[in-house]
This record gives C-alpha cells, sequence and structure tokens, in this order.
C-alpha cells in the first residue's frame, strides 16, 4: 500500500464545537439525502429568496444527459450576493479585503482596498449601466481577461445581473487562447486591463488583448486602469471604464433581470486531453444551491469570519468559492494578486496574520512548495485566528496534509482536502465541519457530501470492492452539474461521449479513486495520468506521493518515458527540502525508498533534482512540459508557465543525466 493511502489512520477532533459524529451516523443520514435526493435538494433551495419559486424541481433537457433544475424559477445570483445584504444590516460589512503585490521597505503592500456589501452593490450597479449602455443585454456573451483585481468580481457580477453571459479567461492566458474564447464563445463585449504585477513584473494585459481582438468580432473592449502603463487605444472600440463611469450617478440602480433558473450564468473553458478546450456550461439556479449549501457545510461560514480563497478568479475554484458561494454567504473575502513566494514566502502568513483570516482554502501544491521552506516562516506569524483549513485542485498527500494540520493550523483546525471539478460546479466530497465533522484521515478527500451518490466502479459500473482503485463516478444528478442547453457549449455530442458514454451512463469524472472500508473516498489522480509499466497501470499521483512522504523531498513529479522493454518508464523530478543535497547517493536512497515503500515495479529509471518545477500561475504542476524534455518532444504553449527559468532548469538537468549516462555512470 502507497503512503497515499493509509486507510488505518484517524485523527478525532471530538471536541472541535461538540460536533464530531460517528462515521456510520453520517453515511446513514447521507443515504436518506440520496435516496430522496430531489426532495433533499428542493429543501436547500428553499434557503434562497426566488423571485418567483419553481414549477419542476427536475427533469430532463433536450439533449441526452442535460438536466434542467427548478424549472419555471426565476432568481438573480447577483441579486443573491448583494441586494438582500445590502438590505440588511450586512450593508456596512467589509465584503472584499484586497491586496496588490507590490509592498513598500517594509514589506506592507502598496496597493490596498476594502468593498462593503454596499460599495460593492453600489460599484455594481454603476457598471451594469455602463454595459447596458454598451448595447449589452440578457443572453449576450461577453469576455473577461482580467488579473486578480476588485474589478473583476465586480464585472461578473455586473454581467449576471443583467443576464449577460460570460466567460472568465485566465490573465495567464496567450493571445491565441484568449481568441479561441471569445470566438467560440461569441463574445460582443471584452473588459480587460492595462496590466498587473506578478513577482514584481509589469505584465502589459492590454498588449495581448490587442493581439487577440484581431482575429475576433468583439465590437467593444473595455479597459480598466491598474498598473498605469501606457497602453495603445483604439478609437471607437477601446475605451477607458473610468471615462464610462465618469457620467454614471454614485447611486443608479439597475434592477436585476429575473432569470429562469436553468439560463446559463458562465461558460468556462477546460482544457480538454484532446482538441479545442470545453466550453462547461453552468446554469444560475441549480449552481447558486449547491455553492450556498457548501458554503455552510464545508466551511461553516459565520458572519464574523474572514475567508481566505488562494485561488486565481480565472479558474473554476475563484468563480465558486472567491466570487458567488462565499457573497452569498455574506462573507467577509480576503483577494490577493500575487503569489504566495513574492517578496518572501511568509506572504500568505503575513496576510492571515494582518487580516485575521479564520478559513482557510489553498493547493496542495502551494502547501508542498512552502513546506520546503520549513517551518519557521509560518510559525513568525500568529495564525491563532485560524479554525478550518481546506485544500482543493488535486489530491493532497498526508505529509502536505499533517503539515498544514500540524504546523499551519497548530492541531486546532479541522484540515479537509476537497473534490471536484470545473464540470460539477462546486465540491462534492468532502468533511463537513459545518455539519457532520466525521473523523479525519490524512491524504483522503472524505465522504461524498448529503444528496451526490459518488461511487468508486470498475468500467462496467459495477462497484468496486474496498481498497480497489477504480473509476469516481457520480450516480445521480446534481444541481450546479454542467447546465442547459447543451451541458458543453455548442458541442451536446461531445458532451455525451465525454462525461456519460465511458461507464454505464453515470457521469465520469476522469478520475481514479479507491473508497475504504469506512467509505472515505481517496482520488488517485486523472485516469490519463497513469504510466503503463510492463502491463501494470500505475498512477503518477502515487509515485509522487511516495516520494514526497520522504524526509528529504518537497516537491516530486513524476512522467513515463518510452521504454522498448516495459513500454514506459517512470523519471522523477525532485524538489529537496533545506539542508539535503541532491547527487548519485540521494537518488539511489530515493529509488530505494520507492522500491520498498511502493514495489520493484514503480522503482523508477531516473531521478532529477531541480531546485522548481515548471507551474502555472495558478500552481499546478505542468506535466506535459516536464514530459516533453525526458522525451524530446515540443514544450506546446508556455503562456501560463510562472516562471520560464524551471523549464531550463529541467532541461539542464536532464541533459546532465544524458551526459552521464553516456559515460556510463
Amino acid at each position: 500500500m502507497s503512503e497515499a493511502l493509509p486507510f488505518d489512520e484517524y485523527l478525532e477532533l471530538p471536541n472541535w464545537r461538540a460536533r464530531t459524529v460517528d462515521i456510520e451516523a453520517y453515511k446513514r443520514f447521507w443515504r436518506t439525502t440520496v435516496e430522496d435526493f430531489v426532495g433533499f435538494w428542493e429543501k436547500e433551495a428553499r434557503n434562497l429568496e426566488w423571485f418567483r419559486p419553481w414549477d419542476r424541481v427536475l427533469e430532463s433537457g433536450e439533449h441526452p444527459f442535460v438536466f434542467k433544475w427548478f424549472v419555471g424559477g426565476l432568481l438573480n445570483i447577483s441579486y443573491l450576493c448583494l441586494d438582500r445584504h445590502a438590505k440588511s444590516w450586512r450593508r456596512n460589512k467589509v465584503a472584499y479585503i484586497w491586496e496588490g503585490e507590490p509592498v513598500d521597505g517594509d514589506g506592507r503592500p502598496l496597493s490596498t482596498r476594502k468593498y462593503t456589501y454596499y460599495e460593492l452593490y453600489r460599484e455594481v450597479n454603476r457598471l451594469a449601466h455602463v454595459f447596458l449602455s454598451l448595447g449589452l443585454r440578457k443572453g449576450d456573451r461577453a469576455a473577461i481577461y482580467l488579473p486578480m483585481i476588485p474589478e473583476l468580481p465586480i464585472t461578473m457580477l455586473a454581467l449576471a445581473r443583467i443576464g449577460v453571459i460570460f466567460t472568465v479567461v485566465f490573465s495567464g492566458f496567450s493571445a491565441e487562447n484568449l481568441a479561441i474564447r471569445v470566438n467560440d464563445l461569441g463574445a460582443k463585449v471584452l473588459v480587460t486591463a492595462d496590466g498587473f504585477y506578478r513577482r514584481g513584473r509589469l505584465i502589459n494585459l492590454k498588449e495581448v488583448v490587442d493581439k487577440a481582438v484581431e482575429s475576433t468580432d468583439v465590437e467593444k473592449v473595455v479597459v480598466v486602469k491598474r498598473a498605469g502603463n501606457e497602453v495603445s487605444m483604439k478609437e471607437g472600440r477601446d475605451f477607458w471604464l473610468h471615462d464610462l463611469l465618469r457620467t454614471v450617478p454614485e447611486n443608479v440602480s439597475v434592477e436585476p433581470e429575473p432569470l429562469d433558473s436553468t439560463h446559463p450564468l458562465y461558460v468556462l473553458y477546460t482544457s480538454g486531453t484532446t482538441g479545442k478546450p470545453k466550453g462547461i456550461i453552468h446554469d444560475t439556479g441549480g449552481y447558486a444551491v449547491l455553492l450556498n449549501s457548501t458554503m455552510k457545510w464545508v466551511f461553516d461560514i459565520r458572519d464574523d469570519d474572514v475567508y481566505f480563497c488562494t485561488a486565481d478568479i480565472g479558474w473554476v475554484t475563484g468563480h465558486s468559492y472567491i466570487v458567488f458561494g462565499p457573497l452569498m454567504a455574506g462573507a467577509t473575502i480576503v483577494m490577493y494578486e500575487g503569489t504566495p513566494d513574492y517578496p518572501t514566502v511568509e506572504r500568505w502568513w503575513q496576510i492571515i496574520e494582518r487580516n485575521g483570516v479564520t478559513i482557510f482554502y489553498t493547493t496542495p501544491t502551494a502547501v508542498r512548495m512552502l513546506m520546503r521552506f520549513g517551518n519557521e516562516p509560518v510559525q513568525k506569524h500568529n495564525r491563532s485566528t485560524l479554525r478550518i483549513i481546506h485544500s482543493v485542485g488535486e489530491p493532497i498527500n498526508p505529509a502536505a496534509w499533517k503539515w498544514l494540520f500540524e504546523v499551519v493550523g497548530e492541531r486546532r483546525c479541522p484540515v479537509g482536502s476537497t473534490w471536484w471539478m470545473t464540470e460539477t460546479g462546486g465540491i462534492l466530497i468532502s468533511h463537513l465541519p459545518g455539519l457532520m465533522l466525521t473523523p479525519l484521515k490524512p491524504g483522503t478527500n472524505g465522504l461524498p457530501l448529503p444528496g451526490i451518490d459518488a461511487e468508486v466502479v470498475d468500467e462496467k459500473g459495477v462497484v468496486a470492492a474496498p481498497g480497489q482503485r477504480g473509476y469516481l463516478v457520480i450516480r445521480k444528478p446534481w444541481p450546479g452539474m454542467l447546465g442547459p442547453p447543451t451541458g458543453m457549449w455548442k458541442e451536446p455530442e461531445r458532451y455525451r461521449q465525454v462525461y456519460w458514454e465511458k461507464v454505464n451512463g453515470v457521469f465520469f469524472t476522469g478520475d481514479y479513486a479507491v473508497k475504504d472500508v469506512d467509505g472515505y473516498i481517496w482520488v488517485a489522480g486523472r485516469a490519463d495520468e497513469v504510466l503503463k509499466v510492463a502491463g501494470h497501470r500505475i498512477g503518477t499521483y502515487e509515485l509522487e506521493s511516495v516520494l514526497v512522504s520522504h524526509a528529504a523531498v518537497s516537491e516530486a513529479a513524476v512522467v513515463g518515458v518510452p521504454d522498448e522493454i516495459k513500454g514506459e518508464t517512470p523519471v522523477a523530478f525532485v524538489v529537496l527540502k533545506s539542508g539535503y543535497q541532491g547527487g548519485n547517493e540521494t537518488a539511489e536512497q530515493l529509488i530505494k525508498y520507492v522500491r520498498e515503500t511502493y514495489g520493484a515495479i514503480a522503482t523508477p529509471s531516473s531521478i532529477l533534482f531541480v531546485s522548481k518545477l515548471p507551474k502555472t500561475r495558478s500552481g499546478k504542476i505542468m506535466r506535459r512540459v516536464l514530459r516533453a524534455v525526458a522525451t524530446g518532444g515540443s514544450l506546446g504553449d508556455l503562456t501560463t508557465l510562472e516562471d520560464e527559468a524551471a523549464v531550463d532548469e529541467v532541461k539542464e538537468s536532464y541533459e546532465q543525466l544524458l551526459k552521464e549516462v553516456r559515460r556510463g555512470r
């Protein structure tokens, strides 16, 4: 058994709000919610304010496996996020605390902004008025290409207010990638910024937009002045946002458009293994219901909480758990422009201390990177306000989980590893400190949420035995799933093929997973991130987890290279913790450790030591780049790469290995 699945390890927090429950007690409750999942989700939907109630809770759409939730109901998510708070005691409560990346000589941010719910409400209304003046109406489409600045959620909320379907394009994407998404959606208006800051560098965002819109039908470009860098403005097409707002009254009111529950809120493009990006549609009503419920169950959100999600809004985590979910819950949200290690690896801990953060939501990749610098940067800062910690984005290995629990949370806070994906809209598997906190297990994702029928099955759809790896599937529809009218934007057939044909008519997540004897689910990585070594299928995540469990290793990434005898053989790129040295002796120790911990079949053919791994700006390791280096293939598009120097180092390390092999090492 690999270090990724320590089935017998439990952690009880019996005094945590007196809510820790027996596993079987939760499972009995969960079964009732799944047996009558339609009735259960109808009850949850009643926690929101609807302009008109639904006629039917659930029905099938026009296309196979497209489901409609709360049919006939009318609502507006901008209203749910703003109006009802602006009319309540929360009107003067802080909604967003924003911190820019640049700092002064004392390490304090040069740019900060705060918005109360009423101030945010007014800004959204003013921008909605601007969009109406530009000719946008319900059902039109717009694109957003903004960095992590307050205007990003404000733009999303303003477009949602008037019923405009939008797509947010991650600000690290190239002009070509931006144009592909804009064209596929058919966006008439694009919102961007002059520039922004990343690791001390000024990124000229408008320059990328100018190149992209040459091959699109975009009619108008609205530009936010963030960095003050010089940009080109095309008359009649480009408009400064501050100029457009100058004539808009401070107290202008734009009534929220009553939208069908099934009205598409946004389309978010996610990469496919082949072909163009997949345009995932999320509706308004079902999506709002799922987010409202998960904010309560997973994050136990309270009115005195300060909530910090470290994701970028360009990805689905930011949509769901920096913008719509926390605002519906009336939370105070910390939003940060930069990276966790600039200008110091203490940056996140400074933010937590400075703002009294209570709920911390981050990624395993970032955690492993920060672990490399030891405990001191964390322990220098007061973290006594923290009470809940969760991770997202990929499976978390037990070593990283324990570091979050023991060092960051000081053994006080429940630590969870939430599982979900762009396609699910919100969290579906997690520990639930806000509902029933079951015993924690380092590295697991937890039990399925109420109303979510998640299971691990084989290729024929037969439920896998405890401890047996299989495909993670969702067997019943849920609110927040890919929405009408076609599941994927303009591609109903692709939607059916990708998600519903793989395993006997149930929703195929594309992930491998294991369910243990207690029903906890352990996601083991993407089914397409698998090595085939001498006929054995081995998940790259499993090998990475074994390596990271070694005392010397901070981060690891494993890729497969062709082998004439075995088909594929693993190559591991390893970042060591401070105080450890690379070299042949350390490599041999790690190879021996993998052999003893996992098995001889998974023994890496090579261990390569680097100071950093190539990652996207959202913190995910770019394994395709590592694979390209190891196989001599094309590196492809590197526009989302955080630091190109990492690729150069990987190349140098691999070339050195080849030289040593030729010398007969």
